[in-house]
């Protein structure tokens, strides 16, 4: 070893000397100062295994404090100490993490909540440019894809609606039954079913099960597609995922979730039938009298008016969380799982919202 603090390495560096050469390196590490560099000037011939101790060399020395660099590399063994990263400068030792505070922490949290809002909003502003763009170009939209959407989220989610709603109707009326009885008011059994249905109930468990029907398949679908690269190929042929993928899905949402939450309406006033002719002893005729004289036409488009408003909500989320989908299967899962949860979240705060709203205007 030279005094400046290099070693140099002479001859033809070969893997069965690399046993010798490990110790001897060592040996000349611990008498080292704050530099030793590694000087193949002279080295006529390397082997790749050599290379690798060297590089393990440098890395240790390097944890140590003493910067340690292989120079003056012959063009000959250039290549294969390139290879395994005996050219390249050590990274710089990190940092030492500072702890940060909760208020920190929290601040942290809220810009991330606040850059993760950022997002939807963006995408509804888009999705509002390219509604504006269709309607000066309707040739731009996929409105062949529309019919087999609302066929797909409409007429194949009927039977499941009907049973729900169905047994919803059926299990408030059970459970009513008991109070209505004691009071002699079996009647009013009408007025419960068919008021909560309608405003709150049937909308609700509509915009429920077209989440986990056509929402999560909307986020899972895109989603497949964005990391397959098909909207990567979309884009390059000219057509835009906005009009071609998005726009006909919130259009068959905004149609097929008032429809079924309509035959939901019809469902769950046939559920509260059924208990009030077994159990309450009123007749069908009675039944729907009092229906015809209890529920008002205002009850029954305020709910409609929910469930559209709920139906594009479901597709805007989907489809925003399906084209936000990153890596591998475990990103769609990720979106997919999102799409369910904000969903869910999205139709309470908008429920609430529109409640009050109607509360408001006296509807």
């Amino acid at each position: 070893m030279r005094a400046d603090g290099r070693l140099e390495l002479v001859g033809e560096l070969r893997t069965h000397e690399a046993r010798r050469l490990w110790r001897t390196l060592n040996e000349a590490a611990k008498s080292s100062g704050p530099q030793l560099d590694l000087d193949l000037a002279r080295t006529t011939a390397i082997d790749s295994v050599v290379v690798v101790l060297l590089v393990e060399l440098r890395g240790i020395l390097g944890a140590r404090g003493t910067k340690c660099e292989l120079v003056h590399v012959p063009a000959a063994i250039g290549p294969v100490v390139h290879l395994y990263g005996g050219d390249t400068p050590l990274a710089a030792k990190p940092a030492p993490m500072i702890e940060e505070g909760a208020l920190a922490r929290l601040g942290a949290r809220v810009e991330a909540l606040a850059h993760q809002a950022r997002d939807p909003v963006s995408f509804a502003g888009e999705l509002v440019t390219t509604m504006v763009e269709t309607v000066r170009r309707p040739r731009i939209g996929n409105w062949r894809a529309v019919p087999s959407l609302i066929q797909h989220t409409g007429a194949e989610a009927i039977p499941i609606v009907i049973v729900l709603l169905f047994l919803v109707g059926f299990t408030i009326a059970m459970q009513s039954t008991p109070s209505l009885q004691l009071v002699g008011a079996n009647i009013y059994v009408v007025d419960l079913v068919s008021i909560s249905v309608t405003r709150e109930l049937a909308p609700l468990m509509g915009a429920i099960i077209i989440t986990g029907r056509s929402g999560a398949g909307f986020a899972a679908e895109i989603g497949t597609m964005r990391i397959s690269e098909e909207i990567d190929a979309l884009r390059t042929m000219g057509i835009a995922p906005m009009p071609y993928l998005v726009l006909p899905r919130v259009l068959a949402l905004a149609i097929v979730a008032p429809m079924l939450v309509l035959i939901g309406d019809v469902a769950a006033v046939i559920g509260g039938l059924v208990v009030a002719v077994v159990s309450l002893g009123l007749t069908p005729q009675a039944y729907l009298a009092e229906l015809q004289a209890t529920l008002i036409p205002s009850d029954v488009w305020t709910g409609l008016v929910k469930s559209g408003v709920f139906g594009i909500a479901i597709a805007l989320i989907g489809c925003q969380q399906g084209l936000a989908a990153r890596g591998a299967a475990a990103g769609v899962g990720r979106r997919t799982t999102a799409t369910v949860v904000i969903c869910l979240f999205a139709i309470v705060v908008l429920d609430t919202l529109m409640t009050i709203f109607f509360r408001r205007v006296d509807v």
